[in-house]
């Protein structure tokens, strides 16, 4: 990844927001180049910098600095290995941070969702969540980086037609449970664009339930870190996130910028593979792809209605309309329990 283009996106959601109530990351790792990183944290107050392999201080991990009070340090960590910086400060209280942007060749829009710091003042675990866009390009060095992560689950978002032309590799990879539910695309294609564009994802959280039902599933089982993606990991991707975001207690302002960093963060030339569309005659998400004749990936378009509003701002207010909130939906739509979602907090947060 580019220096420039990782530091704008990290940048973007260093603090984001403006009062203690708000929700946002205590510190930030930015990639400079294959060999390092740069912190950035937003208290200077003394700590200890550990740079471990996991998320827990222990006698392998190694330390570069006492009692540093540097808002930003440049720190020795390659691009070919998943690393976290433990701040050890007062107290023996700690801050963990590592790259929510996976540096993959040949991935798009890979990111770990922990970090977040919620209205409650407890912290989205790092390296129990993975979103993502389509994996069918990834190099022998993403699997390699991948393979450090501890995935258990795979769920895949996407409808048969996606999976025909670009089957996920990962799980194989990785060893992990693979878990999809079949549809075609179809409806969810009409339902997204009727409406003129407005309120584009209304309807689409029924059709999508079981896919919803499985990440919670798999993150309230807790067994291995669960990687969820789509085509573009940006819509169903997104509103899965922003439900799970919300139920945590993330504050929306903070959900709905991370959710526009898609934009910036896709890499369309790896979401597809090179095919001859004669080779899938009945495919409707090919014959949509190669609509104009070239087959050129599709430009990563911002997340807003014809309006000028947010897709993500749109369905909030739909859900608390129709359920109450996000919470409301997991119990009515998902079937869920207020100890699952209990458990999925005491799972998911710090």
């Amino acid at each position: 990844m580019k220096k420039t283009t990782c530091n704008a996106l990290i940048a973007a959601v260093l603090v984001l927001g403006a009062s203690p109530a708000s929700a946002r990351e205590l510190a930030v790792l930015t990639r400079i180049d294959d060999k390092t990183v740069e912190l950035t944290r937003e208290d200077t107050a003394p700590v200890t910098v550990w740079i471990s392999a996991d998320t827990l201080l222990d006698k392998g991990d190694t330390r570069f600095a006492a009692a540093s009070n540097d808002g930003k340090l440049t720190l020795p960590i390659p691009v070919t290995e998943r690393r976290y910086v433990i701040l050890e400060g007062k107290g023996a209280h700690r801050t963990v941070v590592a790259e929510r942007v996976l540096p993959l060749q040949q991935g798009s829009n890979f990111r770990d969702i922990g970090g977040y710091v919620t209205k409650s003042g407890k912290t989205v675990k790092w390296d129990k969540a993975f979103r993502s866009g389509a994996m069918p390009l990834l190099t022998e060095a993403d699997y390699a980086l991948l393979g450090q992560l501890g995935i258990g689950n795979v769920v895949d978002l996407r409808s048969l037609e996606e999976r025909e032309v670009a089957p996920d590799l990962l799980d194989d990879r990785t060893g992990a449970l693979f878990i999809a539910n079949d549809y075609s695309m179809k409806p969810l294609m009409a339902n997204f664009s009727k409406g003129g564009g407005e309120n584009a994802y209304m309807g689409m959280e029924k059709m999508l339930a079981p896919q919803f039902r499985s990440i919670f599933r798999r993150l309230i089982a807790d067994e291995g870190a669960v990687v969820y993606h789509c085509s573009a990991g940006q819509d169903r991707t997104g509103m899965a996130t922003a439900l799970l975001y919300d139920v945590l207690g993330v504050d929306r302002d903070t959900i709905v910028k991370d959710y526009h960093l898609s934009t910036a963060l896709r890499r369309t030339e790896w979401e597809m593979p090179k095919i001859d569309p004669k080779d899938y005659p009945n495919n409707f998400i090919v014959q949509y792809y190669f609509k104009d004749g070239k087959g050129q990936p599709h430009k990563a378009e911002p997340l807003f209605t014809p309006s000028g509003a947010s897709h993500l701002v749109q369905f909030f207010a739909y859900i608390d309309k129709q359920y109450g909130g996000s919470e409301g939906y997991l119990k009515q739509a998902l079937g869920f329990t207020d100890q699952d979602i209990a458990k999925l907090r005491a799972t998911m947060l710090d």
